[in-house]
């Protein structure tokens, strides 16, 4: 017997694939950038006797960096376009779960969920307040995922009867 995916579930999917592309474009960006911004070479205009750094006057004040900052910069940029990377390719992994009604797809969606909940609130003490209506989207989420006839879709209940 076919279960009958509950309309939710589909939205949750339908928002993590969006979110899947995103990371991965997001990804796709930083990793095309990183091998550009580590090859630009900084030339000292001043002739400095220290090789080792090079200073900037950034409206009106004096910064000091180091001269292999953009080097670290691009390997940094690589390192996080990769991870957005595959954080994006397991969105899809996990919005087919989510279409299919996998118990870990659940289970994953939850655990995404708290941590959003948990960066959100994070966001707001630092002064989001925008993140308020995160927090309150991801609330709906967990409502939802725990609704009996989502858990049951999930095979995470048995079926409520009617």
């Amino acid at each position: 017997m076919e279960r009958k995916r509950p309309v939710g579930v589909t939205i949750i999917a339908i928002l993590t694939i969006i979110g899947g592309i995103l990371l991965l474009f997001g990804g796709i960006a930083l990793v095309a950038l990183a091998p550009i911004i580590s090859q630009i070479n900084v030339e000292e205009i001043n002739n400095n006797t220290s090789n080792s750094s090079i200073s900037l006057n950034v409206n009106g004040t004096h910064v000091t960096i180091p001269k292999n900052a953009l080097f670290i910069l691009g390997g940094f940029m690589g390192v996080v376009g990769g991870m957005l990377i595959a954080i994006g390719i397991a969105s899809f992994v996990v919005a087919w779960g989510l279409l299919k009604g996998k118990a870990w797809a659940w289970i994953v969606a939850i655990i995404i969920t708290i941590i959003s909940i948990i960066l959100n609130i994070i966001s707001v003490i630092a002064g989001s307040i925008e993140s308020i209506v995160g927090l309150i989207i991801n609330g709906i989420i967990i409502y939802y995922l725990y609704r009996p006839s989502v858990k049951s879709y999930f095979g995470r209940i048995k079926a409520p009867t009617v």
